[in-house]
Order: structure tokens, then C-alpha cells, then sequence
């Protein structure tokens, strides 16, 4: 439904045009606010459109308690957000867009071609038709004196008086998508708790792979593993060996748990299964068969379909003295440990956590230290592995945050 209610004389500005800050234009426009957006970009939804370079993950068809799950620390706050519009709500409002979704076979949704350009041009005209008025290359450098918004272009700094704000400037990763964290200091200045963003969905780094190892094997996928944590139920998936540790999607969905180990403790302990589809028995029973003259890589290859990678990092990883018994070797395939010292970069991320806590916003998410200021997306304090889960939480904070701002406009 494009249909906006009969315009009132209040002024909004967006500033952010992601899925939250698009949103919020939607809802806002909807409820007849005359919204301008504002982005820092030369287009809006960039880093909408590089999530979706391979395949647009668009949300989770999971049960809905598994899904608010994924949300973890912060998943009471988040369940809030998605009461009325959550995985199945998104889907429909797409499907309002004229673009059909399916569920893969992992229980991802995606777009029926994929992509998310098309959803993206069908949004904007829908936002067109809204009355939507969207600026680009036009960057937020805070509030003057007297509260307007200073906003920056190539046509220089203006000064914006609007009813009120709402701030969808997401987090601090990929930075030349527009997510650069700079409104955290300006946030700061006024009086409002941020608490530090961190690298989150990131890769981490080993005191150092040997060099056969990194020339060799660097960028090649481990298929089929299952990774574990202390406290935390394997999983089985797939990550990518780099030249100084490990990333890729099994490793995302451990990343807040790994990282708050590596700031309590120094590093983290993560335990590898290379064969999680045969149990310790069966693979014991397989390595003690005579292996003759054959070598030990062949060996493994033969009786166990160790090979290429998962044989190398093995090499790399286990004793040397499990090596001269094959049944030895059996625990250490199993359950081979790798010691991660320190995230990526934050800018390498996919996703940060930290930002504004839930508890310096109201219901609404409007900030308690500035009334009529409001925030939505991922600039908020919570985090959630890939799958669809980041986009759901970011679509459904900018309703939320509308929701709160036309409430807060009423007389």
C-alpha cells in the first residue's frame, strides 16, 4: 500500500538511507509527515546492494523462537521490534513490492532472482509516489545552536529546522558504503551514552600460520566441518582459511562468542571437527586398518577422505607424535584446536556491535537524553549472525522508530 494519510504540517528528517532509514521514510510517509532523507552517498542503500553481490539474503523462514535467538544478548529487546513485523510481515511487504521470495534449502529467504537492485528501484518508487524527498551527497555534521541539523553538500552547509530527527547511520563497518561511525563523537558531545563499536559477522587471526600452509591453502574453503566453543553447541558449516586465521559464515555465527573470549581472556579456544558426519568410533575403527606401505596422508585419504586442507591443517595443528599412530590421530581430527588472538579490522566487518544502548532509548527508540531524536538499524546496541537476521532487525527498528516519532508528534 502506497495510499499516505492526509498531510500534516510536520517536518521530518531522515538521516541514513539503508533499510532502516528507508523504512522509517516509508512508515513516516505513510502516516502523512513530509519526510526529506539524507545520505552522505552519491546513492542510497549501498551497502543494502553489496550484501547482495552472491545471492540477497533477505530474512529466515527458522522457527520463530530459534530466530529471536539468534539475537542473543539482545534478544528481548529485539523481539520487541519484531512483534509486528517480523520474518513473515517482511516477506509479505516484499511481495507488496511486486518482487516474490523463496525459501533455500538452508531455510534462507531470498528474492526470486536473487537480486537486490530490483527491490531496491521498486522501494524508491514507491517512496517517490509517497512524496518521499531524498537528498544525496548531502552529509549530517550534528546540531547548531539552536537544535537545526547542519547538513553539508557540495553546495555547501545549510542549517535544517525539523520537527524532529531520526538517525538510521548504521555501524561502523565498510566504511566507503557510507557506515563510517562518525556520528558516535557527535552523539557523544550531546550528552548520549554510545557504547564502543566493535568488529561483529568478522574473520580473526592466529599468532601465525607456517608458510606451506599460507602459500598453499590460503583462501581455500574447509566444507563440512562443525566448529565448537566452550558453552556453545556445534554447528556444522563451511569458512574460508586466510593467510593470518580464518572467515566465512560458520566462523560469522560464532563471532560475538569469540570475541568476548578473546576481551575477558586474550584469545579464544575454538575446537574443529574436520569429520563431523563420522563419529570418534567409526573413525578409529577406519585409521587402525593396516596401511602397508602406503604414507599417512594417503592413508587418511583412503580410509577417512582426509585430504587437501583439512589434511594440511591437521598436519599443521596436530603433534607430530599423533602422526606415527594413526588411531592417535582420531581425537585430533575430532576436536582440533585452534587459539584465535584478536578480530579484523572493523572496517573488514559485516557488521559491528556496540553503538546506542536499548537503555538510552525509550519504547519508541526515541534517545531519552534528546526528546525527538530517534534511531533505528544498526546503530542501535545489538547484533546477530548472517542469515537474514541483520536486515529483519534493521527493517523492523525503522518501523519501530516511525512508529515512535508520529506518536511523539501527536498534540
Amino acid at each position: 500500500m502506497t495510499t499516505a494519510a492526509k498531510p500534516t504540517t510536520h517536518h521530518v528528517a531522515i538521516i541514513g538511507g539503508g533499510p532502516a532509514g528507508l523504512m522509517a521514510a516509508e512508515v513516516l510517509a505513510q502516516g502523512g509527515v513530509r519526510v526529506e532523507l539524507f545520505d552522505a552517498m552519491p546513492s542510497v542503500g549501498r551497502k543494502f546492494l553489496l550484501a547482495g553481490v552472491g545471492g540477497m539474503n533477505i530474512t529466515h523462514a527458522e522457527p520463530k523462537d530459534a530466530f529471536v535467538g539468534r539475537y542473543g544478548e539482545r534478544q528481548t529487546e529485539v523481539a520487541a521490534l519484531l512483534r509486528d513485523f517480523d520474518a513473515d510481515a517482511l516477506r509479505a511487504w516484499i511481495h507488496g513490492l511486486g518482487i516474490d521470495t523463496f525459501v533455500g534449502t538452508s531455510g534462507r529467504v531470498f528474492p526470486s532472482d536473487m537480486k537486490a537492485a530490483p527491490l531496491l528501484r521498486a522501494w524508491l518508487r514507491r517512496l517517490r509516489e509517497l512524496g518521499v524527498t531524498i537528498h544525496t551527497r548531502s552529509r549530517w555534521l550534528g546540531w547548531n545552536a539552536d537544535g537545526s541539523l547542519r547538513i553539508a553538500s557540495a553546495d555547501g552547509e545549510r542549517a535544517l529546522a525539523a520537527d524532529a530527527c531520526l538517525l538510521a547511520l548504521g555501524g561502523g563497518s565498510w566504511a566507503r558504503l557510507g557506515s563510517d561511525g562518525a556520528w558516535t563523537a557527535l552523539l557523544q558531545a550531546r550528552g548520549v551514552e554510545v557504547a564502543a563499536l566493535k568488529p561483529s559477522n568478522c574473520g580473526f587471526e592466529v599468532a601465525g600460520w607456517s608458510e606451506y600452509l599460507r602459500d598453499k591453502f590460503a583462501g581455500a574453503p574447509l566444507k563440512n566441518v562443525a566448529l565448537s566453543l566452550p558453552g556453545q553447541t556445534p554447528r556444522i558449516g563451511e569458512f574460508v582459511l586466510t593467510a593470518g586465521g580464518i572467515e566465512g559464515s560458520l566462523v560469522y555465527a560464532f563471532s560475538a562468542a569469540i570475541r568476548r573470549q578473546i576481551e575477558a581472556e586474550g584469545q579464544a579456544l575454538i575446537h574443529l571437527d574436520l569429520l563431523p558426519q563420522m563419529p570418534l568410533a567409526k573413525l578409529q575403527q577406519a585409521l587402525a586398518k593396516p596401511r602397508g606401505k602406503h604414507s599417512m596422508a594417503k592413508h587418511l585419504h583412503r580410509q577417512a577422505g582426509l585430504d587437501g586442507v583439512k589434511a594440511a591443517l591437521l598436519r599443521e595443528l596436530a603433534p607430530a607424535a599423533a602422526f606415527a599412530e594413526p588411531t592417535a590421530l582420531a581425537p585430533w581430527i575430532k576436536a582440533l584446536p585452534i587459539t584465535l588472538l584478536r578480530t579484523r579490522p572493523l572496517d573488514e566487518a559485516i557488521s559491528s556491535a556496540g553503538g546506542v544502548p536499548f537503555e538510552a532509548v525509550d519504547d519508541g527508540l526515541m534517545l531519552k537524553a534528546l526528546p525527538g531524536v530517534f534511531c533505528a538499524g544498526e546503530m542501535l546496541d545489538w547484533e546477530a549472525p548472517t542469515g537474514g537476521y541483520l536486515l529483519t532487525a534493521c527493517f523492523a527498528s525503522g518501523r519501530v522508530a516511525a512508529q515512535g516519532l508520529l506518536a511523539w508528534l501527536k498534540p
